[in-house]
């Protein structure tokens, strides 16, 4: 009887740590940081309707992440990011003159990994990110002796797009790798603001224009 009854004891006792050591096993949380050279790509508008010749200008993005492999070939990744961005055009009077736009921006990210445990692990990645304008500038100075209309700037205090990009981790220690790849982000809303009433001698140069914006990142992960 005593024999039975430690028999039945050591089998219930090997199956309650089962759970524990496959959720061990599954799943791995982490946390990491990233900075992203970016170039930013919209679109803006002269008085008479046609487009201004625009340059690129590398601005920045820098910021946490925090996200969970629920196995070695899928996670999901929460991100908040600040983004410094900015374009060049070239005006009526051909001067060159800069746009900047800064956001907060909050990507949440599905990742598909060849496998995160092996010390270099390819993944794609993508979802919707959320953007929220926190400051802009616009060099308006100057002009032709004669200019009757002023350029207005107005941007939404918000944006949406879809996030993608590709990368390599490099899994240097057991809870740390060094994170290599490219972001890109689809604009997926308008965001121009007209809300406001101008006079006969003001016209939008921000007019139906979507952000989008390319990068590249390099970053490090901790994994627990």
């Amino acid at each position: 009887m005593k024999r039975t009854i430690f028999f039945l004891g050591m089998v219930l006792l090997s199956f309650s740590f089962k759970p524990l050591k496959a959720q061990t096993t599954s799943s791995g949380f982490y946390i990491g940081a990233r900075y992203l050279p970016t170039i930013s790509d919209f679109k803006m508008k002269q008085v008479n309707g046609d487009f201004y010749k625009t340059s690129t200008v590398l601005g920045y993005g820098i910021g946490g992440l925090i996200g969970v492999n629920l196995s070695d070939h899928i996670g999901l990744q929460g991100e908040v990011l600040y983004s410094a961005l900015a374009q060049n055009y070239v005006d009526a009077t051909n001067t060159e003159r800069r746009i900047d736009l800064n956001y907060i921006n909050i990507p949440l990210m599905v990742v598909l990994n060849t496998n995160s445990s092996s010390v270099v692990n390819l993944n794609v990645t993508a979802g919707p990110q959320l953007g929220i304008l926190v400051g802009s500038e616009f060099d308006a100075t100057g002009g032709m002796a004669g200019d009757t209309v002023t350029a207005v700037f107005a941007a939404k205090s918000g944006d949406f797009g879809i996030a993608y990009g590709a990368g390599i981790d490099f899994n240097v220690l057991p809870n740390f790798s060094i994170d290599l790849g490219y972001r890109g982000v689809i604009g997926l809303v308008d965001i121009s603001d007209q809300s406001k009433t101008l006079t006969t001698d003001q016209y939008y140069i921000l007019d139906r224009s979507h952000l989008m914006t390319y990068a590249a990142y390099v970053g490090v992960k901790l994994k627990f």
